[in-house]
């Protein structure tokens, strides 16, 4: 009787909830009445303009060094980190809670306001993308890497803490083997969103094909726009089929 109260309050709760978020965001499905506006607009986007494809990838690959860059540098920063966030490696509390702090702070701040702080110091291009791509994955890959360490089996340290090893040499080498493969989906989930965000730093001038695809758009040259799409699907499923692989070899 208890489960099913429960249950009743829930779906209440969740229906109130629903209904709610609706009405703040003017949910409204009676408005796809005029769905012909968006296929007469869509139908602007072919024939695909292939002529421009060498352009495109050009700044499709600066799109994919910006993603790599800044994911990797949020990786190799945030991996030390992480350590210093675990409570079982930190070695000391204020060390982990104002680590856990720091974290915080920099992963609650979006790339498109990094990137607009940067862009103001360092004017435009890819370089400023890159530091606000890294700057928030130092935030979610240092959280993310830090609740693995947490959740490793405590033996393999324990065990080599008994036959002298040091604390951080223990912590380094009986953890990461454990944590390695899930390391890696993470960096690659990333990896795959920094694709996404490098995009919308491409719309306030952080260069690559984001700001290529602003730039047709704007002005409307559709045919463009969408083999700018087309390029940005096709980067991201190979970048997810690659992530897959790597993860198959390292497990």
């Amino acid at each position: 009787m208890w489960f099913k109260k429960s249950s009743i309050l829930t779906f209440i709760v969740l229906a109130l909830f629903v209904y709610l978020s609706m009405r703040l965001t003017e949910f409204d499905l009676s408005k796809f009445k005029d769905f012909r506006n968006m296929i007469d607009f869509l139908s602007h986007w072919f024939p695909m303009d292939f002529s421009l494809l060498p352009m495109i990838l050009e700044d499709s690959l600066e799109t994919l060094a910006m993603a790599f860059l800044g994911s990797f540098f949020g990786l190799i920063i945030g991996l030390p980190l992480s350590f210093m966030a675990a409570k079982n490696t930190s070695g000391s509390k204020v060390v982990y809670h104002l680590t856990r702090i720091g974290l915080s702070f920099v992963r609650s701040i979006p790339e498109i306001v990094f990137g607009l702080i940067l862009l103001t110091a360092l004017g435009l291009g890819p370089f400023p993308a890159v530091l606000a791509i890294m700057f928030h994955n130092i935030g979610v890959l240092g959280k993310l890497i830090s609740e693995l360490i947490e959740s490793s089996d405590p033996g393999p340290q324990e065990a080599m803490k008994a036959v002298g090893a040091k604390t951080w040499f223990a912590s380094l080498f009986s953890i990461l083997p454990q944590i390695w493969p899930n390391v890696l989906s993470n960096y690659f989930y990333r990896f795959e969103v920094a694709i996404r965000t490098s995009l919308i730093l491409g719309f306030i001038g952080g260069g690559g094909i984001g700001q290529r695809l602003f730039n047709d758009f704007k002005t409307f040259q559709y045919s463009a726009v969408s083999l700018d799409v087309l390029v940005i699907m096709i980067i991201v499923i190979v970048v997810d089929l690659f992530g897959s692989y790597v993860r198959s070899r390292v497990i």
